[in-house]
């Protein structure tokens, strides 16, 4: 998958990722953190626009007394964002070291903003009010010493999860009142377009993000049916990737039953609708080098 420099926005970007909403971002972060800032002017965004999934791009960092917060938005549960979360750091260190000069190869201690990482899950597959996804997990031998480390607060953000998170920011609930939305006439059949455009005129007309929508209302359609269409391309590679395992597997079988001499090549081959020739060559690719024939 390329990465497209030419990229759009989430709708999560646009309502918490921009400038011109900064209120939203201070309420987000207020709710998350339980602290009560007031001043827009101490938000500095950092988001570093050159790491983009697919055409979308879904995160969202802020740099606010001395915290550095990377926020993304998933919508399909992500075991390796812990990897992701640290790579995206190492990103946004480095433009803090460069920016303000540091030596880090100098003998004094470089001090840097305290990192918080949190994925705010609403999709559709069930998944619990909150996760600790831990870099940890994903190491081929165990270490359980804390060393090397790197965490991900997963929080679900689906009404009935964390309903305190999202009476406490206002946008948040609103933002999921209109996923809701888009989700319940998909359901009841609507074809993406009309989903979307139905929801954000249900929205407007009862004072959800009515301001935001009727602002942005072209953008946030075109951006919504991207979305839903990422999704379903998304979707369409699992399902591919599961059925070439289904096939890889079958095609083994079919090599250990030749190679102990429970199947003759010739039926194989058939089997997976390939030539003698190709299925010799298949089964010495895979290391089953024990001479085929007829």
């Amino acid at each position: 998958m390329k990465l497209n420099k030419k990229y759009k926005d989430r709708l999560f970007c646009l309502l918490f990722g921009n400038e011109e909403y900064k209120e939203n971002i201070l309420s987000l972060y207020n709710a998350l953190c339980n602290t009560a800032h007031t001043d827009v002017n101490d938000i500095k965004l950092y988001t570093i626009d050159s790491v983009i999934y697919i055409e979308m791009k879904n995160d969202v960092s802020i740099l606010l007394d001395s915290y550095l917060h990377l926020w993304e938005q998933q919508s399909s549960y992500n075991p390796n964002m812990p990897l992701r979360g640290l790579m995206y750091f190492s990103k946004m260190y480095d433009r803090y070291v460069v920016e303000h000069s540091y030596n880090i190869y100098g003998s004094t201690l470089v001090k840097l903003p305290t990192p918080r990482y949190t994925v705010l899950y609403n999709g559709t597959s069930k998944q619990p009010a909150f996760m600790k996804l831990k870099l940890s997990d994903a190491f081929i031998h165990e270490d359980t010493s804390g060393d090397f480390e790197w965490t991900a607060n997963m929080v679900n953000i689906n009404h009935g999860m964390n309903d305190e998170l999202l009476n406490n920011c206002r946008p948040l609930h609103e933002y999921m009142l209109l996923i809701d939305e888009i989700r319940n006439n998909r359901s009841n059949g609507m074809e993406v377009e009309q989903a979307v455009d139905k929801a954000v005129t249900y929205c407007i007309n009862n004072n959800i993000l009515s301001e935001f929508l009727t602002k942005h209302r072209a953008e946030v359609i075109d951006v919504c049916i991207t979305e839903y269409d990422e999704q379903a391309f998304v979707n369409g590679i699992r399902e591919e990737g599961r059925q070439e395992g289904r096939e890889e597997g079958r095609a083994l079988t079919l090599y250990s039953l030749v190679k102990s001499g429970n199947l003759k090549p010739d039926i194989a081959a058939k089997e997976l609708g390939i030539s003698i020739h190709e299925f010799e060559l298949a089964m010495k690719e895979a290391g089953m080098n024990q001479p085929v024939s007829n």
